[in-house]
């Protein structure tokens, strides 16, 4: 199935990154430019180099290869683990890993890589530096129940920690607004049909099209599901061991618990949705469940609406293509 003359597995760590190539076997390099411009003077011409997408580590090595024209694939780790299971594979190493890697690139077509804008690039940024402070205010806020329960015996930590949860709103709203201007300028087309999905709102668009780089990432709504995390799984076997239908909670929390969210206004406004929605409740099953099935319909909804770069619409939307 591989065309190329070699093909490299590499899995980044924050010092260093170890690669496997089919042909020359594992090697090592400093996650650095030193390093980046070592591993570029042995790979040989009409090479392949396949690496994980791990947040921070992974973008700088692929931005480098790719402007050196050298071809590169950043694929989702959690089809590696998968084709790891599949091998019952019992050892895990960093050299372990690249090895993997490389063989997962040799078994199945992977996607190229295509290097960010400058506009996808500071969205990244901003977006992960949104994530922490949405975690900073979390914590924040629990400090002030915490003292509130407590009736305060120090004033003074009290309204710290009140100025800092401020502050922090007021962070998080301007990166969000920049984050929403960045979008304009290259996805406007895509924020305007997102936000014709009953339940969708601004916000939820403005993550899923940050996220998906544009909806570039996916060839298919499943796999969408599968990245955000809410696709159920099913503790099944024989007739003797049965458990409760589940989400699988690998994937990007902070959008599958959008979604989630978002799914009780769908449950309202999106016809749909509602079926779902009463349709598993009607069987006896939780409401929970019910909102996770309207989460997934969502997404693929949105999935559906972008490809096809229609509005949502009641009539049609029920034959577009989602899965």
């Amino acid at each position: 199935m591989n065309k190329y003359k070699e093909t490299f597995g590499v899995d980044i760590s924050k010092d260093v990154f170890d690669l496997h190539g089919s042909n020359s076997g594992h090697d090592q390099f400093k996650n650095n430019e030193k390093g980046f411009k070592s591993f570029l003077k042995i790979l040989p011409q009409d090479s392949i180099v396949v690496m994980e997408a791990t947040g921070y580590y992974h973008y700088r090595l692929a931005q480098f290869l790719y402007k050196s024209n050298i071809v590169v694939s950043v694929v989702n780790p959690l089809s590696v683990k998968r084709f790891i299971q599949m091998k019952l594979a019992k050892v895990k190493t960093d050299k372990s890993d690249a090895k993997a890697i490389c063989d997962y690139a040799m078994a199945n077509e992977v996607p190229l890589y295509s290097a960010l804008t400058d506009v996808q690039a500071e969205c990244l940024q901003l977006f992960r530096l949104l994530d922490s402070y949405l975690k900073k205010r979390t914590a924040a806020k629990n400090k002030l129940h915490g003292e509130e329960t407590l009736g305060i015996p120090s004033k003074f930590v009290y309204r710290s920690l009140k100025r800092d949860r401020k502050h922090l709103d007021k962070e998080i709203a301007g990166i969000e607004e920049r984050l929403l201007s960045l979008v304009r300028k290259e996805q406007q087309q895509q924020l305007t049909l997102l936000t014709t999905v009953p339940g969708i709102g601004i916000k939820t668009a403005l993550f899923l099209i940050v996220v998906t780089d544009g909806f570039s990432k996916f060839e298919t709504a499943a796999q969408l599901c599968s990245y955000v995390g809410i696709t159920p799984t099913i503790r099944e076997s024989g007739s003797s061991v049965r458990g409760r239908s589940r989400i699988s909670k690998v994937g990007n929390k902070k959008l599958r618990n959008l979604l989630f969210l978002c799914a009780f206004n769908a449950c309202k406004y999106n016809k749909a949705c509602r079926e779902i929605y009463e349709r598993i409740v009607n069987k006896g099953k939780s409401k929970k469940l019910a909102l996770i099935a309207v989460a997934n319909k969502l997404l693929k909804q949105c999935f559906a609406i972008v490809k096809s770069g229609l509005p949502y619409d009641d009539a049609h939307v029920s034959v577009l293509k989602i899965n």
